[in-house]
């Protein structure tokens, strides 16, 4: 009860800490405006009169900037919001008492992010004809900036839309190293034009057409496979719901068994064990047969009486194993880090390749732990453990995963909207996010992509479906054990934002593991999920190069 008591505690700060974080997905709205604003800089030359026109592309928006501008300035406002709470909460500190480092981080943190957002804002208001508005906004900014490189970008931008314009020195240095993208291209493109670098100003605009182009391929590539998924993921759900549906009607949705199949008793042979449990009974078309059952027969027959059937160990075992595997996941994650404090190591300072080789570190410490501790919990009801898990290289589970996938995919986006509507911009995220957009870097992009898309499918499929809903069944209807478990997973994470969106996941992972009765469907959704995640992703990072 202690530790039980320990785990819900921790749970529980976590999530609370999540919910001053802001959400992932206002960052990932702001780089899919970066990205929308470049490919709106492609440009279809008409041969009938050698003019350039923008190229009408219902892929984009109607007015590309005005849309990036009410993106941006919600974020800027809800920025704000975090800081005001963070001035309450230090004002209400007791009188001699000082900020901890981690308050301190945070606000220094959200005031660099606001700044930076005021550079960019400025720039949206100058391309949109309000000049005035831009020069008021960078004024401000150079009033208060907390950065030093803040402060000169914003008055080099404020020189060159004054009236008359300022070209400060060192000014294309300032914009080419703390500008990005499109923002970086209409400042540079500005300053060229009034100084009159006609050479400058060509092979900037030759750069600005090849990233266009590079831009639209990759928005057509997210909102067209975005679109074909959602399509065919209805069209899956529909045709399961109307299975179901039938199944339900017959009267035979508990997963009957087959009507040429025939169990028949052998008792004068030696009963094969499978994943631990002896069986009495085996699976054979011929009733008269004299062949022994084998491993494989046994195996099906598991399958096709009940998950349930393969469960030999009482609640308490189930509850031991999450609260250790939570205890050895909140050890981990502060272990690691302590040690290279210890160390005197700080890995933000050392780039993104240094900070996944530690993440990944650290998920695959959590791997070796978690599998043991499942391992060894078992080892007192099972002979071979490691045989339970329904790891299976025949039958359908390759389509189960796929359709699996595609179902998923407008249920989750479905959720994700409703969610964005009741937590709006918070409610934290995936620290790991946004290390993969920033995974320039192709070792620290691979070494990302096979933690998200190898090793934590095996891993959290092994243990929320392999062990977790498996072992709920015997206690738990079939469905109630797919939502607990679902819900589980999703709160594993940490993250309030994902709660909603990840349970729905973790239902349709549920669901087509109890169907396939095989792990390797609900490992491939997964690691689908994950994958189409991690494209898009850098993707979108693109934009910001």
């Amino acid at each position: 009860m202690i530790l039980t008591g320990i785990v819900t505690f921790l749970i529980g700060v976590e999530l609370l800490s999540s919910w001053s974080q802001p959400k992932a997905q206002s960052q990932l709205n702001l780089y899919q405006s970066d990205l929308l604003l470049q490919a709106s800089e492609w440009q279809s030359t008409s041969t009938a009169d050698n003019s350039s026109k923008p190229l009408p592309n219902p892929l984009l928006e109607a007015d590309p900037i005005a849309a990036a501008l009410k993106n941006y300035q919600q974020v800027r406002t809800s920025v704000q919001a975090d800081l005001d709470r963070l001035e309450r909460a230090a004002s209400t500190t007791a009188s001699g008492d000082t900020p901890t480092a981690d308050q301190s981080s945070q606000k220094q943190d959200r005031r660099q992010f606001r700044d930076d957002l005021d550079l960019r804002i400025g720039l949206l208001l100058a391309q949109s004809n309000q000049t005035e508005a831009a020069i008021a906004t960078w004024t401000s900014l150079i009033s208060k900036a907390v950065n030093t490189t803040q402060t000169e970008t914003a008055q080099v931008l404020k020189g060159l839309w004054s009236d008359p314009p300022q070209l400060l020195p060192k000014g294309q240095q300032q914009l080419q190293t703390h500008l990005k993208g499109w923002f970086k291209d209409q400042a540079l493109e500005r300053l060229y034009t009034l100084a009159q670098r006609q050479d400058d100003l060509t092979q900037l605009q030759v750069d600005q057409q090849m990233s266009a182009s590079h831009a639209l391929v990759r928005v057509a590539t997210i909102n067209g496979l975005t679109l074909v998924g959602n399509g065919l993921g209805l069209i899956i759900l529909l045709v399961w719901l109307i299975r179901a549906g039938l199944r339900w009607y017959q009267g035979d949705f508990v997963n009957p068994l087959p009507q040429e199949v025939t169990l028949k008793p052998l008792p004068e042979f030696q009963v094969p064990t499978v994943n631990g449990q002896d069986l009495t009974f085996a699976l054979t078309k011929d009733p008269d047969s004299s062949v022994a059952p084998t491993v494989e027969d046994a195996d099906v027959y598991l399958s096709q009486t009940g998950l349930a059937k393969s469960v030999l160990w009482p609640v308490e075992t189930i509850w031991q194993v999450m609260v250790f595997w939570f205890l050895a996941f909140f050890a981990i994650s502060l272990t690691i880090p302590l040690l290279l404090y210890m160390l005197r190591m700080q890995p933000t300072a050392l780039g993104a390749r240094a900070q996944a080789y530690f993440a990944f570190l650290n998920y695959a410490t959590l791997v070796v732990v978690g599998i043991s501790i499942v391992i060894c919990s078992l080892k007192e009801f099972l002979s071979t453990p490691w045989r339970w898990f329904r790891i299976r290289w025949r039958g359908r589970w390759a389509l189960w995963g796929m359709g699996g996938y595609f179902v998923a995919l407008p249920l989750v986006i479905l959720i994700a909207l409703l969610n964005q509507k009741l937590l709006g911009d918070q409610g934290g995220g995936n620290p790991l996010l946004e290390l993969i957009i920033q995974s320039h870097d192709p070792v620290t992009a691979g070494l990302l992509f096979v933690m998200v898309a190898g090793l934590a499918p095996f891993f959290e499929e092994i243990l929320f479906r392999g062990f977790f809903l498996t072992s709920l069944t015997r206690y738990l209807p079939l469905w109630g054990a797919i939502g607990l478990s679902g819900l589980v997973f999703a709160v594993a994470h940490l993250n309030l934002a994902d709660i909603l969106p990840l349970t729905v996941l973790g239902f349709v992972l549920g669901f087509v593991y109890t169907r396939s009765r095989n792990l390797l469907s609900s490992m491939l959704l997964h690691s689908l999920w994950n994958s189409g995640s991690f494209l898009s992703l850098l993707m979108l990072g693109s934009s910001a190069r």
